[in-house]
């Protein structure tokens, strides 16, 4: 199991605590990076919204692309995973930025293509925002640019429905060879289809096991019937809520559950569920914190947390994408006590 992070760039991910004391600032999210890569992590995913659909419209947030290149430029090792979303971007200028950060950082830039959800998002930045399946073919197009732009091979050259380049050069070429990662997630058909025909791993909203090995399973087939090699890995997003008793834990999960009904963090939550093909239903309760985060249950203490994170290891997940709140502190709770203790449990359970 790998362990990665949501960088802090909203103010935090909690839509009914309105102060976190994480505030949405560049100096914040750099310390958050550097102390991360210190302590263990391997991966920071940064998410791409023009608006901050967790704490409200008016409320600050960070852009992701130029965050991206900032935190590449001021840490060493961590994989910088920054979300892009086809209907906000040109592929080609995209295929050069992403390439450049690259460079920058020397092989730690990868992708997670998104197909947009908020319609009043799109409406305010001038985004293109289309009917469901129709974002995932636009997808395929920006996605078969980019990589026709990342290959050895120039110049490219792409005729299709929604782009059209005529011999296009693109230099340098990322450091990453043939081409730069590219995670993406979809619960839909289309979603499911798009990411086993064009991505190099599946990275999903929270969930139980049992969810999440359903979904696992499915995409690996999905996977094997294209002929392509296996998807590299499978992210998982979680919430952690880790105290030293089971009691203290779920006090905590009761304070940030306490849903406020017409919070400023819920102004995309009709957007989310209705214009999303989700698999599982996603209540106010649910939606209290970010990307389903409660939903794999890594709550509780340090012994509850590991075993439960062994059980989603068991069923394919291998990298943990996780939320804290306050961010620095947890994750810090989260290395010094849990970490260690999941390679100790995994050893005893290997000489069993």
């Amino acid at each position: 199991m790998e362990y990665g992070f949501w960088l802090p760039i909203f103010g935090g991910w909690l839509r009914n605590v309105e102060d976190e004391q994480m505030p949405a600032t560049f100096d914040y999210a750099k310390q958050v990076a550097q102390t991360a890569e210190q302590i263990g992590f391997s991966t920071t995913l940064i998410a791409e919204l023009n608006l901050n659909d967790i704490k409200g419209l008016e409320a600050p947030s960070l852009e992701a692309w130029t965050t991206a290149a900032a935190i590449a430029a001021t840490t060493e090792r961590l994989e910088i995973m920054t979300a892009v979303r086809p209907g906000f971007h040109n592929p080609a200028t995209t295929a050069k930025m992403a390439a450049n950060i690259d460079q920058l950082s020397n092989g730690r830039f990868t992708l997670n293509v998104v197909s947009a959800w908020w319609e009043e998002e799109a409406r305010q930045y001038n985004g293109i925002f289309t009917a469901h399946d129709e974002r995932y073919a636009r997808t395929e197009e920006f996605v078969t640019i980019m990589k026709g732009l990342w290959a050895d091979a120039s110049p490219y050259s792409f005729d299709g429905n929604y782009y059209t380049l005529e011999k296009t050069q693109l230099y340098p070429k990322p450091v990453q060879r043939p081409g730069i990662k590219l995670y993406a997630g979809g619960e839909s058909e289309a979603g499911k289809q798009t990411i086993v025909n064009h991505c190099d791993a599946y990275v999903m909203h929270g969930g139980t096991v049992e969810e999440v090995s359903v979904k696992i399973e499915d995409m690996k087939a999905r996977r094997q019937a294209t002929g392509q090699p296996p998807l590299e890995s499978f992210g998982l997003a979680a919430y952690i809520i880790c105290r030293d008793t089971e009691e203290e834990a779920v006090q905590e999960w009761q304070r940030i559950t306490d849903v406020k009904e017409d919070g400023a963090g819920y102004v995309g939550y009709d957007d989310f569920v209705s214009k999303s093909q989700l698999e599982q239903q996603v209540k106010r309760n649910d939606y209290s914190v970010s990307n389903r985060g409660l939903r794999p249950d890594l709550i509780g203490t340090r012994e509850q947390i590991a075993e439960r994170i062994l059980a989603f290891e068991q069923v394919g997940v291998s990298l943990l994408l996780l939320q804290f709140s306050p961010q620095l502190e947890e994750m810090e709770r989260f290395a010094r006590d849990v970490m260690p203790l999941v390679e100790e449990k995994r050893k005893v359970g290997q000489t069993k």
